[in-house]
């Protein structure tokens, strides 16, 4: 890096040090945690988080590689790893995310007009809007473009009529992108447009699914004659597809473990609850040798994903597109995820048998309620069957055996 550059990155680095150190309210430098549970649908937010949120919404650096003029931080990818840096030291948590941050705008960004950017982007930058996901049908999941869901052409507006299922956060939402059948046609890929739905329109209900966790963020949504105006019309009309695969890039990239916690500190929790519970031997190793080796896999496993995974993101930052990474990443993650989850119930062994009652901590119980709904990892965002096909046809380069003879 040339000198002047590191002069450039050693004042920002300045600048964004201070302000952290003026602008995180204590109660979150102690407590950073309350910050990600905060960002649970339908959680209370405590008033700090909300002056944390607004702070850091107003600098832009939630999403800092979004343009400024839209509300983001328009940083480079060196500020951003310093900015990445300094949040790090103190442990300070982006307050700014959800399904706007992480799927919607990237992809509004690259395909949407001036009037929509206006219109979304800035309130996502801020965090202020809720968006959810209007993809699968209960007749088309995996083969996504088996959708029915109708848009039906009424001149300044389209009628929308049909049903959404698993879209997560429904009841939470104010707006919701969703895929539609605005054409009849032999190559059912063609007919499917990218619409924006206002989830205070009328004729639009949601009915939560209650999971084996105990929670319910999934929902059946249903949507009978729902006027939507021509100008919540992303990308040109039939044109969807295009614009949903690469939302699902951005899914991916998500999924891959950007959000989600397969670091260190959550393999060090499990190592160190492992040594109080089952106990260590003179050596200072687990008594139990079958469980060590186990537990090393997993370590070694969770190591080299996150390494892998921010190569993945510093790519994804130098291009600003989601990498072929994404895609692999997706399966592995989610096996990582579930694995740690596993090993966390048999370390716990009795105690991670436990669904409510004083006789269980806390943490007990959420570890519990964590496996139970690690389960969907195999499905959310692509099932694994689906993503190994992608990862065979478009990054391997396999033949399609569908095709031969």
């Amino acid at each position: 890096m040339p000198v002047s550059s590191v002069e450039e990155s050693e004042r920002f680095r300045n600048r964004v040090r201070a302000w952290l150190e003026a602008n995180l309210p204590p109660t979150l430098r102690a407590h950073p945690r309350r910050v990600s549970e905060a960002m649970v649908d339908g959680a209370e937010i405590p008033d700090d988080v909300k002056t944390w949120r607004a702070r850091f919404g107003a600098t832009g650096w939630g999403v800092p590689a979004w343009p400024k003029r839209f509300g983001g931080g328009g940083l480079s990818p060196d500020e951003i790893g310093v900015l990445n840096e300094e949040m790090a030291r103190i442990d300070a948590r982006n307050p700014i995310g959800g399904l706007g941050v992480m799927m919607f705008g990237p992809t509004l960004l690259e395909f949407g007009n001036e009037e929509q950017l206006q219109q979304h982007i800035p309130p996502i930058a801020r965090n202020e809007i809720r968006w959810c996901q209007g993809f699968s049908e209960p007749g088309a999941g995996s083969d996504l473009a088996s959708l029915r869901m109708a848009a039906e052409d009424c001149g300044d507006h389209f009628l929308v009529t049909g049903q959404k299922i698993w879209t997560t956060g429904a009841q939470f939402a104010d707006w919701c992108f969703c895929l539609v059948r605005t054409k009849n046609s032999p190559k059912k890929h063609d007919g499917i447009s990218f619409l924006l739905v206002d989830m205070r329109s009328p004729g639009v209900e949601v009915r939560p699914i209650r999971l084996i966790s105990g929670e319910s963020q999934f929902c059946e949504t249903f949507f009978t004659e729902v006027m939507v105006p021509k100008a919540n019309l992303v990308g040109p009309l039939n044109g969807g597809w295009a614009i949903a695969k690469r939302l699902l890039q951005h899914e991916r990239q998500a999924a891959s473990g950007g959000a989600s916690p397969l670091g260190a500190p959550s393999t060090l929790r499990l190592s160190d609850l492992a040594r109080e519970t089952v106990g260590v031997d003179s050596d200072g190793r687990l008594t139990d040798p079958d469980l060590r080796r186990r537990l090393t896999e997993h370590l070694m496993d969770a190591r080299a994903f996150e390494l892998t995974r921010a190569r993945g993101e510093a790519e994804r930052r130098s291009n600003s597109d989601p990498s072929t990474i994404s895609s692999i990443l997706k399966n592995a993650g989610s096996r990582v995820s579930q694995l740690r989850a596993e090993l966390t119930l048999e370390v716990l062994g009795h105690q991670g048998l436990g669904w409510s009652g004083e006789a269980f901590a806390a943490s007990e119980l959420a570890s519990v309620r964590t496996w139970l709904l690690g389960k969907s990892g195999s499905i959310a965002g692509g099932s694994h069957e689906v993503q190994n096909n992608i990862i065979a046809k478009r990054i391997l380069g396999l033949p399609d055996p569908a095709g031969s003879s």
